[in-house]
Formats: C-alpha cells, sequence, structure tokens
C-alpha cells in the first residue's frame, strides 16, 4: 500500500471513529430509564367498556340523557365495547409490550343499587380480566372509582352526603375481597378534584351540580371514603395489597395581566392540587379553604382522611393559568395562555416543564412518595395518512418531551417508578363525547375495528428498549 492509500485509510478510519462517537453522544443524549421501570397505559370503565349487561345507571347515563350535556350527543352505551372485546384490547397492550394495565372496577356493574345485592356478571366479568391479564403477563392495576357512581346512590344525596364514605369502604372491601388474590395494586379514586370541581361545582361533568358548597362537600367526603377504603383494605389485605389514589395535579400559574391573578392562581392551586395533597399528606387542609370545609368536618375526620399509601399516582396534561374572576366558582377562572404556547385538540397548553415542576414539589413538599405517571397523553386532529393509518407525529413529540421531563426528575431524585400513557384506544371523552382522540389505537366508530397509529409503534418501542427516542 502506498503512502496515499495509508494516508486516505487513515483519513477515513479516523472519520468512522468520530461519527461512532457521535452516534453514541447522541444515544447517551436521549432519556434512558431503569430496568425495572413499569411502562404501562390506563383507561376508565365508562370510556371503554359499554353497557353491556349492566342492569343499572350510572351518574354518566343520566348526565348523557340530558340535552346539551355531552358536544356530539353521544354516550358510553357502546363507548369501545371493551366489555365483549376485552381479550382483543389485551392483545394490543401485550403487542406493545406493556407491563401494566389500570382499568377501573364499574361500581353498579358489581352493585346495581350502590349497595346490597351484587350481580354476578359484574364480578365474573372482571375476574375474567384480571385471569387474562396475568396470562399474557401484564399487571392488572384496579381504580375503584372513575367517576361512575351507581344512580341509586346519586338518587340519596351521592357525594354531597357523609354516608356515601360508609357505602364506599363496603363496595371497596367487597372489590378486594373477591380480587385481591390476583389485583396487588389499587388506586382508590381516579381524579377526586375533577369529579368534585367539573361535577359537583361547575355542572360540566356528571352528575351536573354546580355551586361552591356541593363543591366542598363532595371534596371532602372523597377525601373521607378514600382515607377509610384506605385503613379497611389495609387490615383486611394483611399487607399483601399495595394501596394508593390518583390525582389530577398541575402546576397553577396566574395568566398574565393583574396582579389580583395572582391570589386568583393561589386560590385555585388549594382547591385543585392542595385540598387532597395537604390532608393526605399533612393531615389538614390549606388555610385558604377552611371557612368552606369548617361545617363538613368532625373531630377524627382529618386523622381518618391521613393514611400511609403505597403510591401516588400522578395524571398530568398541562399547566393551568389562572385570572381573578369575581362570577367563578372561588374567585378564579381560566386565563389567556401565554403567547405563542402551542396547544392539543383539546385547546390544552402543551408544557412538559409543568410535569417536572409538579414531580419536583412532590419530593419537596410532600415527602417524595413512590410515584407513578399514571395518565399522560394528548388529543390531536388525527387524519389517516396515505399508509392507511394515523400518522401522529405530534402526540408522538408530546410524549418524547413528557418522558424527557420525567427523566430529568429521575434524574434529580424523584421517586417515580412508572409511566402509564392516556390512552390505548380512542374513546368517549366525557362531554366532548368522541370528538376527541387521545389513543394510541384509532376506533372506527361504525365498525369499532382497532387499529394502531404511528404512535403505538414508537411507545411500543420505547416499552421494550427503555429509551425514549
Amino acid at each position: 500500500m502506498n503512502r496515499r492509500r495509508l494516508l486516505q485509510a487513515a483519513t477515513a478510519a479516523t472519520a468512522l471513529a468520530g461519527t461512532v462517537r457521535a452516534s453514541r453522544a447522541a444515544e447517551d443524549q436521549k432519556p434512558h430509564f431503569p430496568r425495572d421501570f413499569l411502562w404501562g397505559t390506563s383507561t376508565s370503565a365508562y370510556q371503554i367498556e359499554g353497557r353491556g349487561d349492566r342492569s343499572a345507571d350510572c351518574i354518566w347515563d343520566s348526565f348523557c340523557r340530558l340535552p346539551g350535556t355531552i358536544r356530539d350527543g353521544s354516550n358510553g352505551d357502546i363507548a369501545c365495547d371493551d366489555y365483549h372485546r376485552f381479550l382483543e384490547d389485551i392483545a394490543l397492550l401485550a403487542g406493545a409490550g406493556l407491563k401494566a394495565y389500570r382499568f377501573s372496577i364499574q361500581w353498579p356493574r358489581v352493585l346495581p343499587e350502590g349497595a346490597g345485592e351484587i350481580a354476578q356478571s359484574g364480578l365474573d366479568f372482571y375476574s375474567r380480566l384480571a385471569d387474562a391479564l396475568l396470562e399474557a403477563g401484564i399487571e392488572p392495576w384496579a381504580c375503584l372509582y372513575h367517576w361512575d357512581l351507581p344512580q341509586a346512590l346519586q338518587d340519596r344525596g351521592g357525594w354531597l352526603e357523609r354516608s356515601i364514605a360508609d357505602r364506599f369502604v363496603d363496595y371497596a372491601t367487597l372489590m378486594a375481597g373477591r380480587l385481591g388474590d390476583r389485583i396487588t395494586r389499587w388506586a382508590m379514586f381516579n381524579e377526586p378534584n375533577v369529579h368534585a370541581i367539573i361535577g359537583h361545582g361547575l355542572g360540566e361533568h356528571a352528575p351536573g351540580l354546580r355551586g361552591r358548597q356541593n363543591m366542598f362537600a363532595a371534596m371532602h367526603h372523597q377525601n373521607l371514603a378514600q382515607g377509610r377504603a384506605l385503613a379497611a383494605l389495609r387490615q383486611a389485605g394483611g399487607g399483601k395489597l399495595q394501596l394508593g389514589t390518583v390525582l389530577s395535579l398541575q402546576p397553577v400559574l396566574p395568566a398574565e395581566g393583574l396582579d389580583a391573578n395572582t391570589e386568583a392562581a393561589r386560590m385555585w392551586d388549594a382547591v385543585w392540587n392542595r385540598a387532597y395533597l395537604d390532608p393526605l399528606f399533612h393531615g389538614s387542609y390549606p388555610e385558604r379553604l377552611a371557612a368552606d370545609l369548617a361545617p363538613l368536618l368532625r373531630p377524627d375526620d382529618l386523622a381518618a382522611i391521613s393514611q400511609p399509601i403505597d403510591f401516588l399516582g400522578i395524571n398530568y396534561y398541562s399547566r393551568m393559568h389562572q385570572k381573578a374572576d369575581p362570577d367563578g366558582l372561588v374567585g378564579s377562572n381560566w386565563g389567556a395562555l401565554p403567547t405563542g404556547t402551542k396547544t392539543t385538540g383539546m385547546g390544552w397548553s402543551i408544557e412538559p416543564d409543568g410535569l417536572y415542576e409538579m414531580l419536583i414539589e412532590l419530593r419537596d413538599r410532600y415527602g417524595n412518595p413512590a410515584m407513578f405517571v399514571t395518565e399522560n397523553g394528548a388529543s390531536f386532529h388525527d387524519e389517516v395518512g396515505p399508509s392507511g393509518r394515523v400518522e401522529d407525529g405530534e402526540r408522538i413529540a408530546f410524549l418524547r418531551d413528557h418522558l424527557a421531563a420525567c427523566h430529568r426528575a429521575l434524574a434529580e431524585g424523584v421517586n417515580l417508578h412508572g409511566y402509564f400513557v392516556w390512552t390505548i384506544l380512542d374513546n368517549f371523552e366525557w362531554a366532548f363525547g368522541y370528538t376527541q382522540h387521545f389513543g394510541l389505537v384509532q376506533v372506527d366508530r361504525d365498525t369499532l375495528k382497532r387499529v394502531p397509529k404511528a404512535s403505538y409503534d414508537w411507545f411500543a418501542a420505547v416499552a421494550r428498549s427503555g429509551v425514549a427516542d
């Protein structure tokens, strides 16, 4: 080999080494999650199951019948028909390499009147679901309440009545007793704050109630029911069950403009976030809410509410930007987003740094409990591409950026153990009906055919590799 060829070979080798180093550096910059980090997805019963053979109404059945409550006039009677197609949907979970699935149990499916006579068909369904998940190598996570109160209990006052806490404990004890041999992880509630504020204060969700007093009554009775159920299940489970709850937690910022927006944001933060976190972890309600909650409190309530938990589920979608509004529920209302803020199809701001901020706050202010992101995702105006499926690059970018926020928090000592995407299937999106699409899988509304989107393949690769590429 002559001198020129030797020089060319050396140059090529140097270039190749540089390329390899650059490739390794780029790979190192991608978020790599721990090997035992849990990847999953979450759903809720009313949004996907369909009515099936459920004999009794829940409050969402009644709410959907009211004119003007649902944007497209739809309901959850069919939804995704998961009640009959759950094996097909479990195959989708397994195909994505997911190791956990958080679903909710419909209270009226197992207790049509909310108490008393048991519907065996409902118990059998959730038993089959748990067995099928375990057979597929997927850990079942059961949520006891995702907003579908039996209408029979609503007719007796629902969450406005203190006695609802006793009914919830009975229901929780029944379910854990029947399924606790196969389901270890139990969440008492999903987003009780949304249910109290949007459903009992603003009237935009079931049961459609309005007013500050209704909101605070629902809030306190949810907290009381949760605390009592945690204590009952911990005793009944003999320490074998992992018990927790799931909250919608969003950093609250003052909207740009008036100085009064600062106090409005602090008040909304107290209602949305701290009305649930403070009594659970600190045994007290925020001072700003003391006057509203005082008539509801009895001497031992806060001790009953402040129970130890094994995990906290965090549902995060966006920051909240609040403005002062004397006509608002608590003198606060949603304000304008900062100029240039990108939004999802729901009009929610895309701010992944808010997830990082919330995780850090839970570390610093609430003792760094064992945490899982139990919902995070986005609705976009999905369109079928030339490939015949939805090429949802916006959703992939959204998830990638939020996973980067999780990874950053992990690196700073946040006790985060897993991430559950919302959600696997396009489904009934509450007051928006079927006009919004959060799923990794498209569901044809006429045929109910499931067609995975590009985001399904992307998230499957993340779940298998632990790298958010």
